[in-house]
């Protein structure tokens, strides 16, 4: 429940401008995840959530997000220091992340939509990437190393 709801999190502040606790509880409801402001305070710190402007003088919540040359989004180094280690093993690259970060670091490595990844799963501090060959998964490897400054 807490991963499908802090993914939720995660779609919500992307689609919307969502700049209280209150207006992401109420979100959430209208998507069937009913929590109490203490799972979303606890939700928000886990996944790093910040808050940044909107362009016309407020502020809403956003994800942390990793620079991948000139054409990524965004950096931020709290994000970059949560992954602990990139390995890959045959088919499979294995992200081993700081417990309660692997969801939002595995959103923003589908954000970097390297087409050889077939899928992936994101644990608490674990993510599975899967990818078509051997030899894509340690290019792979390689590529998010660099991303995330391993």
């Amino acid at each position: 429940m807490k991963n499908a709801r802090q993914n939720k999190i995660l779609e919500l502040i992307e689609e919307y401008e969502i700049s209280t606790q209150e207006a992401l509880i109420q979100r959430l409801a209208e998507h069937g995840f009913d929590s109490t402001q203490t799972t979303i305070s606890r939700d928000i710190r886990q996944l790093r959530l910040i808050k940044g402007p909107t362009g016309r003088g407020t502020y809403k919540y956003v994800a942390p997000e990793v620079r991948r040359g000139n054409d990524a989004p965004g950096h931020n180094s709290a994000l970059t220091d949560a992954v602990i280690k990139i390995e890959s093993a045959q088919n499979i690259v294995v992200v081993k992340t700081m417990s309660g970060m692997a969801n939002a670091i595995a959103v923003c490595i589908d954000s970097l939509q390297i087409k050889d990844i077939v899928g992936s799963v994101a644990g608490d501090d674990t993510i599975l990437i899967v990818l078509k060959t051997t030899e894509k998964a340690e290019t792979v490897e390689e590529e998010l190393k660099g991303v995330f400054g391993h």
